[in-house]
């Protein structure tokens, strides 16, 4: 049986051109499309697709809060987040939020079809095109950032909210030590206030995103198998593209390397 796709985006243009795409490939078939994150439950619900592909720009609302929606409604749904700019902090989210793949507007038109089949195969695991450039790149950066253990643990109280004084009792340390750490914190991150230190920790993956509610390399693409295990839980990522070797962890996910 084809793969059951359905779009959401609110771009005219890109409905055409996945329509075009799959077209040319038997195995996949769209069964629904719409172009709003209001209309999207229903049309999930009605259509009931093996494979959904979101915009992270809709226009009435945020595709990747839609795709977190996604993922805790249909735990064996493949989604794919089309992207029209390709940051790496973008593409962390997405695989912290938990989805199946991360692709450009402006990828290879395999590359699109490739994801749309590893998210029917296996929704559970991530793959991204530069993803082992991604992580090389945020590990260079923590590096030289080098925090040490209590700046860190100060960042994460930060993070959870808590005041200096409120830091300096968690540590059980004195208020002024707890200051010190907090300015070390803020001169490393280049920030001059709470807001910042958290944006620019979150860009460079010294905390994760927080909201409410809450390989090898290859160039095949994964066919349709029976019987993949689409409710392990296990979070394997797929690497696509250059120096996608063994990476260890990213986010606390095993970076096996293991093709899929």
């Amino acid at each position: 049986m084809p793969i059951r796709l359905a779009i959401v985006d609110g771009q005219t243009l890109t409905r055409y051109g996945l329509r075009g795409l799959v077209a040319q490939h038997s195995d996949i078939e769209i069964v629904a499309e719409c172009q709003s994150a209001a209309d999207a439950p229903a049309t999930i619900a009605a259509a009931r697709p093996d494979v959904v592909t979101v915009d992270v720009d809709l226009p009435d609302g945020d595709g990747l809060r839609l795709a977190r929606q996604l993922r805790d409604g249909y735990p064996d749904l493949g989604i794919v987040m089309l992207v029209s700019r390709q940051e790496d902090d973008l593409l962390f989210r997405v695989l912290e939020t938990g989805l199946s793949a991360f692709v450009s507007k402006t990828a290879p038109l395999d590359e699109v079809v490739c994801a749309i089949r590893h998210a029917a195969v296996a929704p559970l695991s991530f793959t991204a095109s530069g993803l082992a450039l991604a992580v090389q790149r945020r590990r260079s950066m923590q590096d030289r950032l080098a925090l040490s253990p209590r700046e860190t643990q100060v960042l994460r109280l930060l993070h959870d909210g808590l005041s200096t004084p409120a830091i300096a009792s968690q540590m059980f340390i004195s208020v002024s030590t707890a200051k010190t750490y907090v300015g070390r914190v803020y001169e490393k991150l280049g920030a001059t206030s709470r807001a910042q230190a958290l944006m620019s920790a979150l860009h460079y993956g010294l905390i994760q995103y927080h909201e409410d509610g809450s390989s090898h390399e290859s160039s095949e693409c994964p066919g349709r198998r029976p019987g993949s295990d689409r409710r392990s839980g296990v979070r394997p990522l797929a690497l696509v593209g250059s120096n996608a070797g063994n990476l260890g962890q990213v986010n606390g996910r095993p970076l096996n390397g293991a093709a899929l």
